[in-house]
């Protein structure tokens, strides 16, 4: 169905190709998952499948790209709609109407499909997809984890033969991650739809796929194979293997229960150990006593959107020191408590407190001094041309020494070139990049809405040594996530939001190790054990 033959791509300026010599051949009715570092070409080879690179994206294309035999270097990326939907990392870059319902009917009215065919297939996929009661919303108003379902749902409608998915649920809470895998899933099985899929989170997607196409990066050739040959040595890997690779365990499992079946004696040894000797992470006492004035304090705050309530009087604080996940359902309400803590949004009634001060009257350097904040978007963020240029600014702005942000941002990212401009880098090298410029500053207070979209392993990794150092030196960070391995390795604290109220708030192994969805992988592996949620934990344990 896809066959790429000798395929290279090479944009202007770039220093080396970013796919070199690829061959690959996707058959129908296969689900293939593509993983790699940040930035090795995953987005690339998926745009390169119904012509957008380089048609669109500009470069030099060399080799061969076809699909169910049309030529990409022949018919424009317009002559591949009725066979390939795409979805980008970034669904508002391809919504073109104002309403869900819309959106969903455009891509039919595009291929000229009959009306009662265009109906009965929107009310299709609003249930496949569990967005029903989205039908009628503007798309504004969505959340980041909404419009990426929305954004796969008006794919869907069309019915293509090859679905191609740029992190389709990196924005997606657990429960609706699984909803939208499971929708892929009876495409792939029932209808024989061929899936090419980039993921950087692979715990919720490995299990699904056939086959894996792996970009290394470095130079290194691609490779495909079976997930389990993959995984042996893959420079990325999730969590369940691993612990796989730890204990040694031979075939490496990919799922949860595939390791619940071979865990027996990793748990029949880990029960001997005296949990209190491996603790997670608290706050330093001597910077949350109970006189010092709180990092963040929300008082029966609620928030509106017209008449909708996002936030109903939500009461919270956060001492320095602490590392507070914010957790729940795409749209409980968790980006807008980040964004009214950094005053983007004023509260129709309550209130709240950064040091004290009101976040909503603090301007320039003032709020900067108080807090910094990565949004959902950070290219909401960037405006410069070119990569050096944003890390001088915001030197300048944090008054730090020059080439700090840039000592930051090779540290979460690895070398980038310092020319290019930030929105010619990958989603993982664009956030890395903003991470850079808001930690520059080392501000008391650090928001974070969904820090690890588009990242790595290792990437990830740095970043949670980062926000662990600056944890222990007495700043305070929230951060809202649905990456419930990131919370397990980072979260001193768990609050559970849902419908703009606050559900659940307590220590992190309190809250998200009885959760069916919030659990991660190790804790699900070695339940009933209730002390290990990372791979570090047990190997801490079993040394």
């Amino acid at each position: 169905m896809i066959r790429f033959e000798d395929v290279s791509v090479t944009y202007a300026d770039a220093p080396a190709s970013v796919l070199r010599h690829v061959d690959l051949h996707v058959a129908e009715g296969e689900l293939c998952l593509v993983v790699g570092p940040t930035g090795t070409g995953k987005t690339t080879l998926l745009g390169a499948v119904n012509g957008l690179v380089p048609h669109f994206s500009g470069g030099t294309l060399s080799g061969r790209v076809t699909v169910a035999g049309r030529d990409t270097a022949t018919n424009p990326p317009r002559d591949f709609a009725d066979i390939v939907g795409s979805v980008p990392q970034d669904p508002m870059s391809s919504f073109v109407t104002d309403t869900v319902e819309d959106e969903l009917a455009y891509g039919m009215e595009c291929l000229g499909l009959p009306l009662d065919t265009m109906r009965r297939r929107v009310e299709e996929t609003l249930d496949l997809l569990s967005i029903a009661e989205l039908r009628d919303r503007p798309l504004l108003s969505l959340s980041g984890g909404q419009r990426q379902r929305v954004a796969i749902a008006a794919v869907m409608t069309t019915h293509p033969a090859v679905l191609v998915l740029d992190e389709p649920t990196s924005a997606l809470d657990p429960g609706a991650a699984e909803e939208v895998l499971a929708a892929v899933q009876r495409l792939v099985h029932d209808l024989g739809v061929t899936v090419l899929l980039a993921e950087h989170r692979l715990e919720r997607v490995i299990q699904y796929a056939d086959r894996i196409v792996l970009l290394p990066g470095n130079g290194e050739q691609l490779r495909v194979g079976t997930p389990a040959d993959i995984m042996i040595d893959a420079p990325v890997a999730p969590p369940v293997v691993e612990l796989g690779r730890l204990a040694g365990w031979s075939p490496l499992p990919l799922s949860i229960r595939d390791a619940r079946r071979t865990a027996s004696a990793i748990r029949e040894r880990l029960v001997v150990v005296d949990s209190a000797r491996i603790p997670r992470p608290v706050p330093p006492e001597s910077v949350t006593s109970a006189n010092a004035t709180p990092a963040l304090s929300i008082d029966r705050m609620t928030v509106k959107y017209g008449d909708f309530v996002a936030v109903d009087r939500v009461q919270l604080g956060a001492n320095s020191g602490e590392i507070v996940a914010l957790m729940g359902r795409n749209g409980a309400g968790k980006s807008t408590l980040l964004s009214t803590a950094v005053g983007l949004l004023r509260p129709a009634s309550g209130t709240v407190r950064v040091a004290g001060e009101n976040p909503a009257e603090l301007r320039g350097r003032a709020l900067v001094a108080h807090v910094g904040f990565v949004p959902q978007q950070p290219t909401d963020l960037l405006c410069a041309d070119r990569v050096d240029d944003e890390c001088r600014s915001a030197d300048k702005d944090a008054n730090v020494a020059l080439g700090t942000t840039a000592a930051l941002l090779d540290e979460f990212a690895g070398r980038i070139d310092p020319d290019m401009h930030p929105r010619d880098l990958s989603e993982g090298q664009r956030l890395s990049l903003v991470l850079a410029i808001v930690l520059a500053g080392r501000p008391p207070l650090v928001l974070l809405d969904e820090p690890t979209r588009g990242l790595d392993y290792a990437a990830k990794r740095r970043l949670v040594e980062t926000l662990q150092t600056l944890g222990t030196q007495g700043h305070t960070v929230i951060l809202a996530t649905h990456d419930v391995e990131l919370v397990a390795d980072v979260a001193t604290r768990v609050v559970v939001l849902a419908e703009g109220e606050i559900v659940a708030d307590g220590p992190t192994a309190d809250v998200i190790v009885s959760s069916p969805l919030f659990a991660p992988q190790i804790a699900k592996i070695l339940a009933p054990l209730t002390s290990y949620l990372t791979v570090a934990d047990v190997s801490k344990a079993i040394a």
